[in-house]
C-alpha cells in the first residue's frame, strides 16, 4: 500500500474501524439486488421485484438522515445497534413472507422497514474526521480510502448476492447481506475509543433544525439526486443492453468495471496534494462526469460499452470525495453525521428515479436509445453544479473548536478558511 494509505492508519483503532465499516457497508451493494434476484427467482414477477427494491431505496432514503441525526444527538452505539436489528428482522420477515408466499402488501411492508438500515459509511467518515481534523491532506487521503472501499463494495458485492441467489437457494443473496449488516455494525460500535462524542440538543439552542438548511448542502443533495438517476439508469440500461446482445451475464462485468473505474480513480487521488478551492474541484468532478457520458451513446457492442463505462468511472470517485469535503465545510460539526446521510438519500431517491425511467424508455426504445436517460441526467448534474456553485462558496458554519464558549448547536457565520477544519475537509463517496 502507498504510504500516505499507511500514514493514516498511524492513529489507533483506525486500521479497526475501516475494517469493520467495510464489512457492513456490503449491504449496500448487496440487499437491492439480492431482494430483486431473490423474487424473479421465486415468482418471475420482475415488476414486483422491481417495485420492492424501490420501496426499499425510498425508505432508506427517508428513514437513514432520520436515523444519522440522532447518532449526531446520542452516539453511535445507542442508535445504530437497534436501528440495525429494525432492518435485519425486517429483511428476515420478508424472506419468510417471500418464501410462504404471503400477499403482496406483506412484503412492501417488510421492504420498508428493511429500509432503517444505518448509513455506515458516514459513521466510519466521522471517526475519520474527528481524528484528523485540521490536518487536510490526511482527511483527503482517508476519505479517498473510503471511496475505494465503496467501489470495492460494488464490484464484489452483487456478484456474490446473484450467485448465491441464483447457485444455492433464492434467499441466500438477501441473507447474507443482512448477516454483514449484524457483524459490521456490532464490530463498529464495539470500538468506543474512536467514536466521536454526542452532541445532545440543549434548551434554547437551535439544534433541532435540519443540516438540510445548509444552502451549501441543498445544491450538494440536489446534485447528488441527478447523479444517482446516472447510477440508477446505468445499471438498468446495462443490463438490457447486455440481454439484446445475447450475453446478459456479462452486464454484471460491465458494471464492474465501471467500478473498478472509479475504485483506480479513487486510490491515484488519495495520492494527490490537495490544490485550489475545493468547490472548484467539485464542479470540475461533476462536468466531467456529464461529458463521460457521450461515449455510452456510441458504444455499438459489449467490449465498446465495458471501454465507455471504465472511462465514465474514472471521475466517480474524485467527485465523490470532494463533496464529502464540502460536506463537513457547510455543515455544523454537530450535525455533520446526518449532513453526510443527506447525500446518500439524494443518491437514493436519484438511484430510484433513474432505475425506474430508464427501464420504461428501454421498453419503448430499446436499451442504445436509453442511454440518452444518464446523458440527460449528467447535463442536468452539471446546471445545478453551475447554478449552486456561488452558495458552495459562501462562508460556512464556524467550527465548534473556534468558540468553546458557544453551544455546540449554534454556529454563526465566519468568513472563508474560519475554523481548524476549514480547509481540512476533502470527503468522498457516501455509502
Amino acid at each position: 500500500m502507498p504510504s500516505p494509505y499507511r500514514a493514516v492508519f498511524a492513529a489507533p483503532g483506525t486500521l479497526n474501524f475501516s475494517a469493520a465499516g467495510f464489512v457492513g457497508r456490503m449491504p449496500l451493494a448487496m440487499t437491492g439486488i439480492g431482494i430483486l434476484t431473490m423474487i424473479s427467482e421465486l415468482t418471475g414477477r420482475y415488476g414486483l421485484a422491481g417495485a420492492l427494491t424501490a420501496t426499499l431505496a425510498l425508505s432508506a432514503a427517508v428513514l437513514g438522515p432520520q436515523i444519522s441525526r440522532m447518532v449526531d444527538r446520542h452516539g453511535q452505539r445507542r442508535v445504530v445497534r437497534p436501528a440495525a436489528l429494525v432492518s435485519v428482522v425486517s429483511v428476515g420477515a420478508l424472506l419468510l413472507a417471500a418464501r410462504e408466499e404471503l400477499p403482496d402488501w406483506t412484503l412492501f411492508v417488510c421492504a420498508a422497514g428493511a429500509g432503517a438500515v444505518p448509513s455506515v459509511g458516514a459513521l466510519v467518515r466521522a471517526r475519520w474526521a474527528e481524528i484528523y481534523r485540521g490536518r487536510p491532506q490526511e482527511l483527503h487521503t482517508a476519505y479517498s480510502l473510503e471511496s475505494v472501499v465503496d467501489e470495492i463494495c460494488f464490484i464484489v458485492g452483487p456478484p456474490v448476492s446473484i450467485g448465491l441467489s441464483t447457485v444455492w437457494f433464492p434467499e441466500a443473496g438477501p441473507l447474507l447481506s443482512g448477516l454483514f449488516l449484524l457483524a459490521g455494525v456490532w464490530w463498529l460500535t464495539a470500538q468506543r475509543d474512536t467514536e466521536p462524542a454526542p452532541h445532545p440538543v440543549r434548551r434554547n439552542a437551535g439544534g433541532r433544525s435540519s443540516a438540510l438548511r445548509s444552502p451549501g448542502l441543498q445544491v450538494l443533495v440536489a446534485a447528488f439526486t441527478a447523479t444517482g438517476v446516472i447510477f440508477g439508469a446505468v445499471d438498468v440500461v446495462t443490463l438490457a443492453f447486455a440481454e439484446e446482445a445475447g450475453h446478459k451475464a456479462a452486464s454484471s462485468l460491465a458494471l464492474a468495471v465501471y467500478a473498478l473505474g472509479s475504485c483506480l480513480a479513487g486510490v491515484v487521488f488519495g495520492l494527490t496534494p490537495l490544490k485550489g478551492d475545493p468547490a472548484r474541484r467539485w464542479l470540475v468532478g461533476v462536468c466531467a462526469m456529464a461529458v463521460s457520458m457521450i461515449p455510452l451513446q456510441l458504444a455499438g457492442n459489449l467490449p465498446l460499452l465495458a471501454g465507455a463505462l471504465f472511462v465514465a468511472g474514472l471521475a466517480i470517485a474524485p467527485t465523490m470525495v470532494t463533496t464529502m469535503a464540502l460536506v463537513e465545510a457547510h455543515v455544523p460539526r454537530g450535525k455533520l453525521t446526518e449532513g453526510m446521510s443527506w447525500t446518500s438519500t439524494g443518491l437514493a431517491v436519484g438511484i430510484s428515479l433513474g432505475s425506474s425511467v430508464a427501464g420504461w424508455v428501454v421498453d419503448a426504445h430499446g436499451a442504445a436509445a436509453a442511454y440518452a436517460v444518464p446523458g440527460l441526467a449528467g447535463v442536468l448534474a452539471a446546471l445545478i453544479a453551475f447554478l449552486g456553485y456561488s452558495r458552495l462558496r459562501r462562508p460556512v458554519p464556524m467550527r465548534e473548536g473556534q468558540r468553546e464558549q458557544q453551544d455546540p448547536e449554534e454556529h454563526d457565520q465566519s468568513g472563508p478558511g474560519s475554523g481548524p477544519d476549514r480547509a481540512g475537509r476533502s470527503g468522498q463517496h457516501v455509502a
